[in-house]
């Protein structure tokens, strides 16, 4: 007759069997958006700087939310395209938009119908960066200064093309500055993103060039084109030797622009808070971190409530520079 269990025996041996299920059940209940894949949008063309950053960080998130995270490049009007894709995105968290500041405290106070509000569309779930935007030269110009530049516009009849990566943009209001000052009439071109803009400056398709120094860096660096000024209030570490405009003379650009990521109206607290504590700690990560600096970042952790508040400073500098400008929606 074969041997049985006594009862203690057998819910020894049942135990493992019946506790084998819990550490998995509670792994997916705790899993960021419930597993799902997370889609990382981008408003400008792959090959940008903001696409650049978006897929340093999208390699690391992936390991730390535990999902697989894809870049999702939606170029268009100034990121008017993706942020239109996160209005009416899931509010899970599994689809959230990395942009900057212009997406989010420019366009909607220089477009008549963005197709989004900020403050009623989204909510921020972190913020990394913060960096500034400068004026660049094509290798075709014979200038490597920012006096040069102006004094090669004059000579070449006070006219000048200026490229920009998108229309009713800090850029643009850049250049019309710019001009005014300098007595140039110098015309702002937009681009879809930075990076057919480049394309042209490295082209020799136009001389001079405006955008966020992750744009230039790279190119800055091996002299294809020459950043010749620099917005902010201190100069660059990854550029020490260019100047800023406020020593040039040019004072009321001094307020940085910001790098954050935004999740649809009624995302759930705790899911932005996995998120910003995720993010904290990829940028923490000292390669991501220097590579991140190195494209002229300086990297900061914002938990979406001090991004929250940093976007709402800067839409107020900018609201008050697009009316002094006479600017009108359009």
């Amino acid at each position: 007759m074969r041997p049985t269990l006594s009862r203690r025996r057998l819910l020894q041996a049942a135990l493992p069997l019946l506790a084998a299920p819990a550490w998995p059940l509670a792994h997916a209940q705790s899993a960021y958006a419930g597993g799902k894949p997370l889609r990382l949008l981008v408003g400008f063309p792959a090959g940008g700087g903001t696409d650049a950053i978006a897929r340093i960080l999208a390699e690391q998130l992936k390991d730390e939310l535990g999902v697989p995270v894809v870049v999702e490049n939606k170029p268009g009007a100034g990121g008017q395209l993706a942020a239109q894709t996160l209005k009416t995105a899931a509010p899970d968290g599994s689809t959230l938009f990395l942009s900057h500041d212009h997406t989010i405290s420019i366009l909607p106070q220089v477009v008549k119908t963005p197709g989004f509000d900020p403050a009623r569309d989204f909510v921020p779930a972190g913020g990394f960066a913060t960096f500034v935007n400068a004026f660049a030269v094509s290798g075709g110009t014979p200038a490597k200064s920012f006096n040069d530049y102006v004094a090669w516009a004059k000579a070449q009849g006070g006219k000048g093309s200026v490229g920009i990566p998108a229309p009713a943009s800090v850029p643009e209001f850049l250049v019309k500055v710019i001009g005014q000052k300098y007595q140039l009439d110098l015309v702002p071109v937009p681009y879809r993103g930075s990076a057919p803009m480049m394309a042209d400056m490295l082209g020799n398709q136009i001389a001079a060039g405006t955008g966020s120094i992750p744009d230039f860096i790279e190119n800055h660096k091996s002299g294809k084109l020459h950043v010749v000024a620099v917005l902010g209030n201190t100069r660059q570490a990854v550029m020490p030797e260019v100047p800023t405009f406020a020593e040039l003379g040019l004072a009321g650009f001094e307020d940085v622009p910001y790098y954050g990521v935004f999740a649809p109206a009624g995302t759930p607290k705790a899911t932005l808070d996995q998120f910003s504590a995720a993010l904290a700690k990829v940028i923490a990560q000292p390669a991501v971190h220097e590579r991140l600096t190195a494209m002229g970042l300086t990297v900061g952790h914002m938990s979406p409530e001090a991004l929250g508040a940093r976007e709402k400073a800067y839409t107020a500098t900018w609201t008050r520079i697009i009316k002094a400008s006479g600017f009108q929606p359009q």
